[in-house]
């Protein structure tokens, strides 16, 4: 790979118009853009759309808006837990909607272009197009840059399914733009996104089938939350199919091949099924966007899945190109695209050299409980460690803010590595996604269980789950046979020295009713 970056783009870039090119304004493009242009380099930022692109648009930014809406909706329902009448809610989808767009509304002149410019980029609303080293061609110009940054983002995958196509079926892009709320809604894909929209969908009133193809849903989470998630939808009403293959949409039907319907299916045999909707939402992946932006003209290689390939400085396999967000493989979210575009800036700007670094990095799925993880799973950490590998759960149900509020489905789950250092967790519970990111920090500095519980956390508070699961291991190791044996000779050595140094001063010995003791 270095040996091909060198062979590319040989001429120099010193007389280059521009310090940095962007294509692409969606997160990672914004944030290079923004960091590049408050040091003063000379950036241009090509987007053909408009800026914010995805996440504000169609995905984190309008999903969050509608799972808000829909939890409220939820809250009427189960007041009865915190003795108040429950009362089923009026719901007018389009008003939902025109909150969501409202929302939408109101963030975007964070990512405006205006606000750009006030930072000292170029924005250009034009395709942009690599024509050779160091060149990119935007709305019929010719931009000489010493470094480009490709940051075209992703867009919905739509499955291979007959019958899906003419079927219209609502994606992450179109679905924000309906006001009547589908009464029958198959929802495919079983990962974040679908169970978030599930859920969601459900709460404000459709009947909601949700179809996996794999044998759980959040494939990429813990068992236990796998297996949490999945009730909870059920006992929502979301109709949970799994290890089922969809093979025809037709004539306000989804048809369905080997499909387990309940949470006591797991034993049961596979049914073939034909599921009546009156919308179908595809949330089953994304594909970088990689089409008709010259990649090949430079020697920028893309992998199998089409995306484009890079190194740990986020650096293709051309000479002074780079790559951030959803165009590369990595881990698909905001968070992420916003680090890439300050490693990639750095690399890029100053030569640095700044490496990406996923071990530490959360991530959040906004079901109700969200369910948030960083670092490893048990079974990646077992995979790595061996028996070194210690495993702490503490349930919801025993910690009191989760008991006074009603919220007790949930569970922290912490695994520690070698020397206890803390390596991995997954918080089940109201706010994970608030609590990981102390989890988060402590891994990233190579911090341990011990450590963590030593914290002194605010009572009561959900972020004491962690806490509880850290001090359970912490009272294990000191009811360890080596633990005890040392504080029991400890105790015993304290009391006899108590009982010297009495005698010495003329005092009579405390009894063993002192309140002292």
């Amino acid at each position: 790979m270095a040996g091909q970056r060198r062979t590319q783009g040989a001429r120099s870039r010193a007389g280059a118009a521009y310090d940095l090119a962007i294509v692409g304004g969606g997160t990672a493009g914004l944030v290079a853009a923004v960091i590049a242009g408050e040091l003063s380099a000379r950036v241009a930022l090509i987007e053909r759309a408009a800026t914010g692109d995805d996440c504000l648009w169609t995905g984190c930014v309008p999903s969050k808006a509608l799972i808000a809406s829909a939890g409220l909706a939820q809250r009427f329902r189960t007041a009865d837990r915190l003795g108040l009448e429950p009362v089923e809610p009026r719901i007018d989808f389009s008003r939902v909607m025109d909150s969501v767009r409202a929302a939408r509304e109101q963030i975007a002149p964070h990512d405006s272009p205006e606000r750009l410019r006030r930072s000292g980029v170029e924005v250009i609303e034009a395709e942009g197009r690599l024509l050779g080293a160091g060149v990119v061609g935007a709305g019929g110009r010719r931009l000489a840059a010493r470094a480009v940054l490709i940051a075209t983002g992703s867009r919905p995958l739509l499955p291979c399914i007959p019958g899906l196509a003419a079927s219209s079926p609502l994606t992450t892009d179109t679905l924000w733009e309906i006001d009547e709320l589908p009464r029958r809604l198959v929802v495919l894909g079983g990962g974040a996104t679908g169970c978030e929209l599930a859920q969601a969908f459900a709460r404000l009133g459709s009947k909601v089938t949700l179809v996996e193809a794999q044998a759980a849903l959040l494939a990429n989470e813990e068992p236990e939350a796998q297996a949490l998630v999945a009730r909870r939808l059920r006992e929502e009403g979301v109709d949970v199919r799994l290890d089922a293959r969809v093979t025809l949409v037709e004539s306000g039907e989804v048809k369905l091949e080997g499909s387990r319907e309940r949470a006591s299916g797991a034993g049961a045999p596979p049914a073939d099924t034909a599921l009546p909707c009156d919308r179908v939402l595809a949330v089953a992946g994304r594909r970088p966007v990689t089409e008709a932006l010259g990649l090949e003209t430079v020697g920028v290689a893309l992998d199998q899945d089409g995306a484009v390939r890079v190194d740990r400085r986020l650096r293709t396999t051309a000479r002074g190109v780079y790559a951030a967000g959803d165009v590369i493989a990595a881990l698909p979210f905001t968070h992420v695209a916003a680090y890439h575009a300050r490693v990639a800036v750095t690399n890029a700007l100053f030569r640095v050299p700044r490496s990406v670094d996923y071990s530490a990095v959360p991530w959040v799925t906004f079901t109700d409980p969200e369910v948030a993880r960083v670092g490893m799973s048990e079974a990646q950490a077992r995979s790595r460690f061996g028996s070194s590998v210690d495993v702490e759960l503490q349930h919801y149900a025993e910690l009191d803010r989760a008991v006074v509020a009603g919220e007790m489905d949930g569970f922290a789950k912490l695994v520690s590595g070698p020397r206890g250092r803390l390596v991995g967790a997954t918080i089940v519970a109201p706010s994970a996604g608030e609590a990981v990111a102390e989890l988060a920090a402590r891994i990233a500095s190579r911090g341990s269980l011990a450590g963590l519980a030593e914290a002194v956390h605010a009572y009561p508070t959900f972020a004491e789950g962690p806490v509880r699961a850290a001090e359970e291991r912490a009272l294990r190791g000191w009811k360890s046979m080596p633990y005890r044996a040392l504080t029991r000779s400890a105790l015993v050595a304290l009391r006899g020295f108590d009982r010297a140094l009495d005698r010495g001063r003329g005092s009579p010995a405390r009894t063993a009713t002192d309140s002292r003791d």
